[in-house]
Order: C-alpha cells, then sequence, then structure tokens
C-alpha cells in the first residue's frame, strides 16, 4: 500500500506527507554549514514568516517534480534570480558547493523519511530516486556533472560533508526563530518538529544546535516513528497526498504566498491540481 511500482521513485516517494516530518531536520543541516547559515541569516527572517519560508521551498519542490514544463522553467527562472541577489562577505548563494549541499539534504530528509515509514526500499530502486533527485540540483542552478552518479558516491559525499559541519551562532539564532516563533499558533506544530529533527540529526550536531535531548525525549521520538509505521501506509494515498495537492493549487492560486507562476489556469478547487498529481495521487 503507498507504492506505485511502475511510477518513478522521485514522484512516488517526494509527494509523501509523512516526508514534511524530515523538514526541519534538512533546514539545520543546511544551516549547519556556515556559509549557508550567514545568507539565510542576512536574508531570512524564520521567527516571524516561518510559514512562509516552508511554503517557498514547497512550491519549490513540488513544482519541480510534479509541475508541467511551462511552470518548472518559469519557476526556477525565479528561484534562481531571487538567489542572485542573496551575497555577502563569506557566501553566495550560487556557489556550487552550496548549492550541491542543499540539494543534498532535501533528497536524504525525504528519503530517509520515507525509509522510516515505509522501509527501505531495495538498492536499484534506491540508485534511480539518486539519478532523479538530481533535478533539485539542477532545477537551483547547479551544473548536472557535479550530483553524486552513484549511491557509494552520495554515501561518501555525505559522510565527508556531514562531518565537516559545524553549528555557529548564526546558525543556533536561526534555529532558536525556527522552533520558537512568535506566531502562538505554529508554535505546538514547531515542538514537534523539534522532537522530530533531535532524533533525526546526529548526536554531535544536536549538541551543538543544542536541541534539549533525554532519554524520556528519545523514546518520545521513538513511540513516534513505531505509531506513524503502523497507521501512515494504511492511510489512502490520495490523502497522504493532500499537501501535495494543496500546495500545488495554491501555487497555481497565488494563494499564502508569493505569486510565483502567475494566473491560474486551473479554475476549482484543491481537485485543480489533478493535472500533474493525477499519476502522484
Amino acid at each position: 500500500m503507498g507504492r506505485s511500482s511502475d511510477e518513478p521513485p522521485l514522484r512516488r516517494i517526494s509527494g509523501e506527507a509523512c516526508a514534511l516530518g524530515g523538514a526541519g531536520y534538512a533546514v539545520l543541516l543546511q544551516i549547519a554549514h556556515p556559509s549557508v547559515a550567514q545568507g539565510v541569516h542576512d536574508h531570512s527572517d524564520f521567527s516571524t514568516r516561518p510559514f512562509n519560508r516552508l511554503l517557498g521551498t514547497l512550491y519549490f519542490v513540488y513544482g519541480t517534480i510534479y509541475g508541467t514544463e511551462e511552470e518548472r522553467e518559469r519557476l526556477h527562472a525565479i528561484v534562481r534570480a531571487m538567489h542572485r541577489k542573496v551575497n555577502g562577505p563569506g557566501y553566495r548563494a550560487l556557489d556550487d558547493d552550496l548549492l550541491l549541499w542543499v540539494a543534498a539534504t532535501l533528497y536524504d530528509s525525504t528519503s530517509r523519511l520515507y525509509a522510516m515509514v515505509f522501509g527501505e526500499p531495495g538498492e536499484e530502486e534506491r540508485a534511480r530516486h539518486l539519478r532523479e533527485a538530481s533535478v533539485l540540483g539542477t532545477a537551483l542552478g547547479l551544473p548536472e556533472e557535479k550530483w553524486p552518479t552513484s549511491l557509494a558516491e552520495f554515501d561518501a559525499y555525505w559522510d565527508r560533508s556531514v562531518a565537516g559541519l559545524h553549528v555557529g551562532e548564526e546558525a543556533r539564532r536561526i534555529t532558536e526563530q525556527l522552533f520558537h516563533p512568535e506566531s502562538l499558533p505554529l508554535r505546538p506544530l514547531m515542538r514537534v518538529q523539534s522532537l522530530l529533527t533531535g532524533g533525526l540529526l546526529p548526536p554531535r550536531l544536536r549538541e551543538q544546535f543544542a536541541i534539549p535531548w533525554s532519554d524520556a525525549r528519545q523514546r518520545r521520538f521513538d513511540r513516534v516513528v513505531r505509531v506513524t509505521r503502523a497507521v501512515y501506509p494504511r492511510i489512502p494515498r490520495p490523502v497522504r497526498f493532500l499537501p501535495t495537492t494543496l500546495c500545488l493549487w495554491t501555487m497555481r492560486r497565488g494563494l499564502l504566498g508569493p505569486r510565483w507562476l502567475g494566473p491560474p489556469r486551473r479554475r476549482s478547487g484543491p481537485r485543480g491540481a489533478k493535472g500533474t498529481l493525477g499519476q502522484a495521487g
């Protein structure tokens, strides 16, 4: 249940709502890179607009994977134009190394959450997923040849990169803003994200981020994983893909966020997203 063997892994995996549980994990891995942290610190505001930041990332990921060719071209042009403005002492958003790291965290967080819930896919499927995920980097402007070409190459890159991460003051300030938002309705959600992020991060980075952890929190994290693994795959797939469907609809309608893609071509409610999610939902 939840798997369609004839569908490309990237499309089958990326739209699962359970992948959103790794959002905080991906963000913290990104900002553990000092250059990314400085750019985010200088050009973002997680404390007042965390939902907008998340929505922008989801627009990019879902639009890249499930959008039409026209939507992808327009979306990627806008994302690259925005990133061209993100420059400062010691960082440049369009630097290949930073683009690769950001795309790698998106791939790793999604594939890791999927494996935790559904079980580890076979090696052939994992290799195909990795190849398909290169689009997350090339969409940002990463040359295709920079993306790892095999699981072994990705694992070596990942281990080397994680070992070189160091959490600085900027990253800790961003984390404090992210997990303690000014918006009251977001606070319960971010408490859950804090728990999931703490359980997913390597202990060394969790400690550097000053994320509280204990045996009790580890047991709570383990319970969440067990319950999710038992319940989530039994939920009908269209329901599990509902966040993706809604996000694509709002992206096309220009609701809840910037009008990235101009006037909508769909006129009804969330079902209007079916044009590109029909195979995924």
